[in-house]
């Protein structure tokens, strides 16, 4: 396995579609966004009747997994705007794209199991704050899955497009200390968005 500290040396991905860079934002700036995670509401992640670990909040747009309805919701808070622009910049992005942005507090034993973004999303751009973790890809192969693994530094941005975002699915391992992130989402197109007339 090859760390992205490891492909960025050689400026070369370790999977199509899979950006990264280290320190986008400054501690100064990790610090407000942290206590701004924790003071905003977050309520644990309910997957049909199963309660993760992770504590998360939706901006802009909501997906809900026990009904599946996918509609709008508050919208983007102002003081994630720096860090939003940041996010867009790295990802080659206007701003205005990133529609949805996910926050998630991940408190020591907490994880994401192995799941692909909604097909309602395109790109997706997150922000690690905190402790450092380990993302995780796979992909189905004849004989099992090729994997491959990235380590998220605090403070760093990844964006997942293209092969790495639609044909293998990532994971986060369980960590012993805090963690946050940020991840902003934009929308694809327009045909898979909800049609206004279902009242959904």
């Amino acid at each position: 396995m090859v760390s992205a500290v490891q492909a960025n040396l050689f400026e070369t991905p370790i999977l199509p579609g899979l950006d990264y860079r280290g320190d986008l934002v400054d501690p100064d700036l990790e610090r407000a966004l942290i206590a701004a995670i924790d003071a905003v509401g977050l309520s644990p992640f309910r997957f049909q009747q199963w309660t993760g670990k992770r504590l998360t909040r939706s901006f802009g747009w909501s997906y809900d997994f026990a009904s599946g309805a996918f509609t709008r919701t508050d919208p983007i808070p102002a003081w994630l705007a720096p860090v939003k622009a940041l996010a867009a910049r790295f990802a080659g992005l206007d701003p205005s794209e990133l529609v949805q942005a996910l926050l998630i507090r991940y408190d020591p034993g907490a994880g994401i199991g192995w799941h692909r973004d909604r097909p309602v999303f395109d790109h997706v751009v997150g922000v690690s704050l905190g402790a450092e973790a380990a993302m995780r890809f796979r992909r189905r192969i004849d004989d099992g899955f090729a994997r491959a693994s990235a380590a998220l530094a605090p403070r760093s941005v990844y964006r997942l497009a293209g092969e790495v975002r639609h044909a293998w699915e990532h994971s986060i391992a369980p960590i012993d200390a805090p963690r946050w992130s940020i991840t902003f989402r934009s929308l694809a197109r327009p045909s898979l968005l909800p049609d206004p007339r279902s009242g959904s």
